[in-house]
């Protein structure tokens, strides 16, 4: 079996999208753009394929439809938890959480939110809500949608997120500060099925590498309004993201 057989069993690359990071992907399901959009028609154009996009609001949304078979390839950070159904290729960008607060907050850095009884609002099934998980000590998490709306509605003393949409929050609520460190680094990959052939895993860790070395995602970030210097750096192909 090739990997355009394994990787393309419908004839054509089915690829998930998530609208809900703007980071990664803007405009409408109808027609989606940005640097994922743009990757998977560089992946498909090389498989010799058309590309069909899946958009989705959440990232919980776009694993959900690669774990049950419906997309050849996702666009989501790699995760522990994610990793039994997604195969990983190294990163193509590296984006940062950060936490919002009330602006009269005692809250200044990442040690000071993980305390008992502060509550963190999160979008449910993110990157972020999975690291939290895993790695908060003190501090609980109140999921929902929107992690700000439900920091808002609830009144909860800090909200997380990635840092641009959050910085544009922040500038539009100016009741609202960002705690200005990172309490994580995303890495943002591409994935498909861990039932993939693992040459057709290569074929893909091996075209991120070949992009972000030529200059295209750099270039992709810039067309979309994103800062090129979010381009993840050269990996290793022997190593896993």
């Amino acid at each position: 079996m090739t990997n355009l057989e394994d990787l393309t069993p419908t004839g054509e690359l089915r690829a998930a999208i998530n609208l809900g990071n703007p980071v990664l992907a803007g405009g409408t399901p109808a027609e989606p753009a940005g640097v994922t959009v743009d990757l998977a028609r560089e992946i498909a154009a090389r498989l010799g394929v058309p590309v069909r996009f899946s958009c989705f609001d959440a990232a919980r949304k776009s694993y959900q439809a690669m774990a049950a078979g419906d997309a050849d390839i996702c666009f989501l950070a790699v995760e522990p938890a994610r990793e039994a159904d997604v195969a990983f290729t190294p990163p193509y960008v590296l984006i940062e959480g950060v936490f919002a607060v009330p602006v009269d907050s005692a809250l200044t850095t990442v040690a000071d939110v993980d305390r008992d009884g502060v509550r963190i609002g999160v979008n449910r099934g993110s990157a972020y809500d999975l690291f939290l998980t895993r790695t908060l000590a003190h501090a609980t998490l109140v999921r929902g949608d929107e992690g700000v709306d439900v920091f808002r509605e609830q009144g909860l003393e800090a909200a997380a997120g990635i840092r641009q949409p959050m910085t544009a929050y922040v500038a539009a609520h100016p009741d609202v500060r960002l705690v200005d460190e990172a309490f994580m680094t995303i890495r943002q990959a591409v994935g498909t099925r861990r039932d993939r052939r693992p040459a057709t895993v290569r074929f893909l860790a091996a075209t991120v590498e070949e992009l972000k070395a030529s200059g295209f995602v750099a270039d992709a970030l810039r067309r979309s309004g994103q800062s090129p210097t979010l381009v993840a750096p050269a990996a290793s192909l022997d190593s896993t993201a």
